[in-house]
Order: structure tokens, then C-alpha cells, then sequence
């Protein structure tokens, strides 16, 4: 067999393992068996001193590895809020992993960076940004967090004439760091990479659904950042971003969103009223592999000052080609170096369009309410007000929440996780795939009222 025959007939044996394992979504048991875990074991050796042959690499990969992961493209995952890939953008990402460009400046790689700037034109049209707005396509919310509030720095310490990405923090002036009391953890690790510190943020009381409650928000003067959030963690709830907006705007504080998945609630008709006065932020955070639905990985930055995000970025040296009247996408990103996941985001708005990105987010959310009804009719608390696509439930003390928790995930109908939120235990349902249906919801209902009930 020649060369290329083998290559063609690897790269076919790959796609066929690939399309089986998505098409048994629906019957393979959401967790994977102990036995199939037991099996990776298989994988742990010393380095060979001989190769394999290609095709047992990918026959080795599938058959040990296939059957140990968790179905979390499959319609009953709702263990954290993690999208299953619509199939165009499994498709693309094949097919752009076979393109293997470095997206980094437009001369080299005219193709993927203009779908990116297509992409990003799209998505800041459809959460209703500022025009203007400048985005970066980087690995997950953890750097679009990081990302943002990088330019926050900059612009910041600009306005106060100092030069931080030459001269660093030491003897800067001071800068306020606000977040909520309930802010997701990458917004921690993100202050502390930036050097703000992961313990210096001041805490901002949140209410009984964990939005910040504006009554009592924190008195700060001189320059500010105030995280926000979009989306909580647990609860789904959204911060008064609007009215935190107009305290900051009289104090020339930054404002920064955390919208993981609660950003795209602004795609939706119904729900975009969850994200009124968002547009009045200085910078916005969100993932595309969540409730976009496309594969790992796939986060976005978004920031109005552009020329903020832009000089927190940028990188130069003599064999880069940074001199162009095109946008060079590492001149917004953390990395210079990385995979055309834009291309993705592209393929998932053009198959969509607008209308299908709203029925996307609303058949999610009529889900989440259902399992919530579901769960209040069978006797149990339901601890959320369900107004996106999260639902808390508690079934007693936390003992017997994490006993039923752990039979639900070993039953392999349904996956969901436990979560301790506002002191009390509960098991957190999170529903962000383009394939569940109501018959699913159903289904894992049925299981997990049934396990709960016996005890």
C-alpha cells in the first residue's frame, strides 16, 4: 500500500470510529462502567523503544478509550454546564485540524483569520456589544476572564500614567479589585495572575438567587475593577450589571462581565432581558463550547477600548509579520501560537443563523424548567428561581444528598453533580445541549425520582 493510500485509509478508519462513537449517544450509559475505567490502566507503559503501527495506535486509543469517557456530547449530561458539539462544528473541527494553522497573523493564514473576524463581528452583533468592540479567540471563559481583565489593567494604569506591561506592578499605584460573593473561581485565578492577588478583592454582598445586591454594594474611591457575572455558577442568576455600570461610569471604574454561558441569554428574545444594560460594560467574558455548543476548546474576550485590548496583548519582533492593514489575531491573544477554534464558532452561527442560536438557548431553558417541575411535583426542594438553565434540588442533609447523587451517576441514565450553595447541599442540573429533549428529560427524571424516593 503507497504512502498516501495508507494515509487516506487511517484518516477514514479515524472518521467511522469518530461518527460510531456519536451516534451511540443516545444508548451508552452516561458514565462509563467501572470496568471500562479499570481498563486505561492498559495505557500506563514505559516509553517503547519501537513505534506501532498507525492504525493500532487509533485501534488502541478507541477500544481502551472510547468506552472510560463520560457521554458529555450525549443528550443526559448535566453535570456541569458543558455543550455537546452541534455535528457541522464536529465536522469543521476535523476539517480544520486538517487545514493545522497557527492563527496568529493574516498573511500566513488569510483563510482562518478572516472567518475569526466574521465570527467575532457576528457574536458582538448578536449579544448587542458596542460597535467597535475588539474580541480575542482563546481557550475558555479561565483566559477570556484573564484576557479582559488584562486590557482592564492596562487601561487603567494607562489613565494613571503608568506603563504596566513595561514596568510591572511593583511600586504601582493601588487599584480596587470588586467581585461578587459568588463569583466563579477563574475570575479569582485570573486576578492572581495578573497580579492583583486572589485575595485582595473586595466581596460584594449577593442576595437569596446570588446576584449582587445593589443596596449594599461596596463604597470604593480612586481607580476600580468590578467583576460581574452573567450566568450564576449555580443558581443562573444575573447581577444588576446596569445599575452597578452607572455607579462605576461616575467613578471612571472599569466594569468587567463574566458571561460564560449567561452571556448568550442576549441571543435569546425571551431572555435578553436578563442582560439589560450589559452594553454599558467595559468588557465581557463568555465560552462558545458551552451553550454554542462547539468543540473544545473555545472561549471569547470581548472589551470596548479596543486599542486597551490591543496593547495588553501585542507582540513584536523582527521574523513576525505584524505590519499589516488586516487584523492579526495574536495581537489580542495571550498566545501567539494556537488552533483556529474560530472557525468553529463561524460554522455553528452560519448553520444556525439567529433565529436557530434563540431556539438553541429557549429549548434549554424550557428543559431546565421542566426537570424543576418535575422535581417539585415528586415532593422535592427545588432551591432556585429557574430563570436560565440551571436548577438546584435538594433531597435532605448532605449525607443523603451525595449517597442519592452518586446512585444517580452509577445508574448511567443521566449525570449530574452535587454543588454547596448558600450553606446547603444540593445536586446541580445543568441543561446546555443542542440534542436534549423533553423525552430525556423525562427519562432521567423518572431515575433519579425513583433513586431519590428510596431514600
Amino acid at each position: 500500500m503507497s504512502e498516501v493510500s495508507k494515509v487516506r485509509s487511517l484518516l477514514a478508519d479515524a472518521a467511522e470510529r469518530g461518527i460510531r462513537y456519536r451516534e451511540s449517544g443516545d444508548q451508552r450509559r452516561v458514565a462509563p462502567t467501572a470496568d471500562a475505567v479499570a481498563a486505561v490502566a492498559r495505557f500506563i507503559e514505559p516509553l517503547p523503544d519501537k513505534g506501532s503501527d498507525d492504525a493500532d495506535v487509533l485501534a488502541m486509543l478507541d477500544e481502551i478509550g472510547s468506552p472510560a469517557t463520560v457521554m458529555m456530547s450525549g443528550p443526559r449530561y448535566f453535570g456541569f454546564v458543558i455543550g455537546g458539539s452541534l455535528p457541522v462544528t464536529v465536522a469543521t473541527n476535523w476539517l480544520t485540524t486538517a487545514w493545522d494553522q497557527n492563527v496568529g497573523m493574516h498573511e500566513v493564514t488569510p483563510a482562518t483569520a478572516t472567518l475569526e473576524q466574521v465570527a467575532m463581528d457576528w457574536m458582538i452583533d448578536l449579544f448587542g456589544l458596542p460597535s467597535g468592540t475588539a474580541a480575542a479567540f482563546v481557550t475558555g471563559a479561565t483566559v477570556a476572564n484573564f484576557t479582559a481583565l488584562a486590557a482592564a489593567r492596562n487601561r487603567i494604569y494607562s489613565d494613571l500614567g503608568w506603563n504596566v506591561e513595561a514596568d510591572g506592578l511593583h511600586g504601582a499605584p493601588p487599584v480596587t479589585i470588586v467581585v461578587s460573593e459568588e463569583t466563579h473561581p477563574t475570575v479569582i485565578k485570573s486576578l492572581g495572575l495578573l497580579g492583583f492577588g486572589r485575595n485582595r478583592a473586595i466581596r460584594a454582598p449577593v442576595d437569596s438567587q446570588g446576584r449582587i445586591d445593589i443596596s449594599r454594594f461596596p463604597q470604593f474611591d480612586g481607580p476600580c475593577i468590578i467583576c460581574t457575572q452573567a450566568g450564576n455558577l449555580n443558581t443562573g442568576s444575573f447581577d444588576p450589571v446596569g445599575e452597578i455600570c452607572e455607579i462605576a461610569k461616575s467613578k471612571g471604574a472599569w466594569v468587567h462581565v463574566d458571561g460564560a454561558f449567561g452571556l448568550w441569554a442576549a441571543a435569546s428574545p425571551d431572555r435578553k432581558h436578563l442582560c439589560a444594560g450589559f452594553a454599558a460594560a467595559d468588557s465581557w467574558a463568555t465560552d462558545a463550547h458551552k451553550w454554542l455548543n462547539v468543540p473544545y476548546d473555545s472561549g471569547i474576550a470581548f472589551v470596548r477600548d479596543a486599542g486597551a485590548l490591543k496593547s495588553s496583548m501585542a507582540i513584536t519582533a523582527d521574523y513576525l509579520l505584524t505590519d499589516s492593514e488586516f487584523r492579526n489575531p495574536s495581537d489580542f491573544t495571550p498566545e501567539l501560537s494556537r488552533r483556529a477554534r474560530g472557525v468553529d464558532v463561524w460554522a455553528a452561527l452560519k448553520s444556525l443563523g439567529r433565529q436557530g442560536v434563540a431556539e438553541m438557548i429557549e429549548l434549554c431553558c424550557r428543559n431546565a424548567r421542566r426537570f424543576a417541575d418535575g422535581l417539585s411535583k415528586a415532593g422535592f426542594e427545588v432551591l432556585n428561581d429557574v430563570v436560565l438553565n440551571q436548577v438546584l434540588v435538594s433531597f435532605g442533609d448532605d449525607a443523603t444528598n451525595r449517597k442519592i447523587i452518586a446512585e444517580i451517576q452509577e445508574d448511567g441514565t443521566c449525570w449530574c453533580g452535587a454543588t454547596l450553595w448558600q450553606q446547603r447541599s444540593a445536586m446541580r442540573i445543568s441543561v446546555c445541549n443542542w440534542s436534549t429533549t423533553a423525552e430525556d428529560v423525562d427519562r432521567s427524571l423518572d431515575v433519579i425520582v425513583e433513586i431519590a424516593n428510596r431514600h
